[in-house]
């Protein structure tokens, strides 16, 4: 028998997020507002958090940096790894992956800067949105348990 876990095609993912200064009585801490970066998906309807494979020399935290910089245009701290998560992906289809197995590495990235050009500004459009939003607006649904039981559940015990 074969290891299908071993043939999965592996993505790093990272969740970009900032606080937002707010006094909107609507808001849950009077001051702070979670906000979440999403891309465009240049296949179709509906947005994504920056995502790629990593080169044989890197580390998939650093292609996780590397592909918010190149995708989203932002940088900023990769502060923990917040789980991984399986989906299908008719790009990765082969022999080995018929289905096009993945298996995503997110990481949590608290953004510091965003960049007035990056490279891939001409495909990509930044969307800051707050974490129901965000939920509203993922492209697939493992996006949003990423986010709602990954991404939140940390965020909330390291509050």
């Amino acid at each position: 028998d074969v290891d299908v876990l071993n043939l999965l095609f592996s993505l790093d993912r990272c969740i970009p997020f900032r606080y937002r200064s707010s006094n909107e009585a609507d808001d849950v801490k009077f001051g702070k507002v979670v906000e979440v970066l999403m891309i465009n998906s240049t296949s179709g309807p509906g947005l994504l958090f920056p995502k790629g494979g990593w080169e044989n020399d890197e580390t998939v935290e650093e292609a996780a940096v590397r592909e918010a910089i190149e995708e989203a245009g932002v940088r900023g701290d990769l502060m923990d790894f917040i789980g991984f998560y399986h989906f299908k992906s008719k790009t990765h289809q082969d022999e080995f992956s018929p289905e096009g197995l993945c298996k995503a590495a997110m990481f949590a990235l608290f953004v510091k800067e965003e960049l007035n050009s990056w490279p891939e500004q001409s495909t990509r459009t930044r969307n800051w949105l707050t974490i129901p939003k965000a939920l509203q607006s993922c492209r697939h649904e493992w996006m949003k348990d990423a986010l709602e039981n990954g991404f939140c559940k940390w965020l909330a015990q390291n509050k």
